[in-house]
């Protein structure tokens, strides 16, 4: 990218990608995971992210170094889909969640996957510490190949990264989801509204922090979520991302 920021280019990456991600997916995939789990890697071990003035500039970096851009960026899912007494709740590219959310108050069992070496570490390290009944272990993978057996899970969860990948890998995801999921099981996660105020700017910043970002259309991921099966039963939209409750 040009020192100039390219929005329109970004704004486009996503249709002319298109075909090209079709034709080479496993060698992109691979691509994509590796740049996604370092970029987060980073991040947990707190290490600095060199950027230009150029994005320095940029509101959406103001509020990264205020702490205010979280709120805009995480998605409540407990108030979609509020995990139950018991149930077993998969969380899918879970970082550091366990550390973070209230699970102990739901006193619900957490399993959950990443692709991050350092969350999976952070997590196994502190998970049983903190409450070892309900934590259940994190194991290091892409969500397009889940480490569980069939019809485990009540509720599986994947916030936060949707945007870093293409359409066609997360119709490979979501038939993982469905594998795993209980017949009455729900599926909640989030994508990037690329209608969004912010969406432009926030594609900018993880490019420069080293993640792309794809802006795939509202209308393409719910014509997905059809396509899988899958029936919406609740929609929170968020300043950033909109996230889903699914029902297959």
């Amino acid at each position: 990218m040009s020192k100039k920021l390219n929005r329109a280019a970004i704004s486009q990456q996503s249709e002319g990608d298109r075909s090209w991600f079709s034709e080479a997916h496993p060698q992109v995939w691979q691509a994509l995971l590796s740049q996604v789990s370092l970029r987060f890697d980073r991040e947990y071990r707190g290490e600095h992210f060199a950027l230009p003035e150029e994005v320095e500039a940029m509101p959406i970096f103001r509020d990264l170094a205020a702490g205010t851009l979280m709120a805009k960026v995480t998605s409540p899912f407990w108030e979609v889909a509020k995990p139950q007494k018991n149930q077993r709740c998969l969380d899918i590219g879970c970082g550091v969640s366990f550390l973070v959310y209230p699970w102990r108050e739901w006193e619900a069992f957490f399993y959950g996957q990443d692709s991050s070496t350092v969350a999976r570490d952070a997590l196994n390290a502190r998970g049983p510490q903190l409450n070892s009944k309900l934590f259940k272990g994190v194991n290091l993978g892409p969500a397009h190949r889940l480490n569980y057996e069939e019809g485990l899970f009540d509720l599986c969860l994947a916030t936060g990264f949707s945007c870093y990948f293409p359409l066609e890998y997360w119709t490979v995801v979501i038939g993982e989801v469905q594998r795993v999921l209980k017949p009455e099981g729900y599926f909640v996660f989030d994508v990037l509204n690329p209608d969004a105020s912010l969406a432009e700017d926030w594609a900018i910043l993880e490019t420069y922090r080293g993640a792309e970002v794809f802006l795939s259309a509202i209308a393409d991921w719910e014509k997905l979520i059809q396509a899988t099966g899958g029936k919406v039963v609740k929609k929170r939209n968020g300043e950033l991302f909109d996230l889903y409750k699914v029902k297959f």
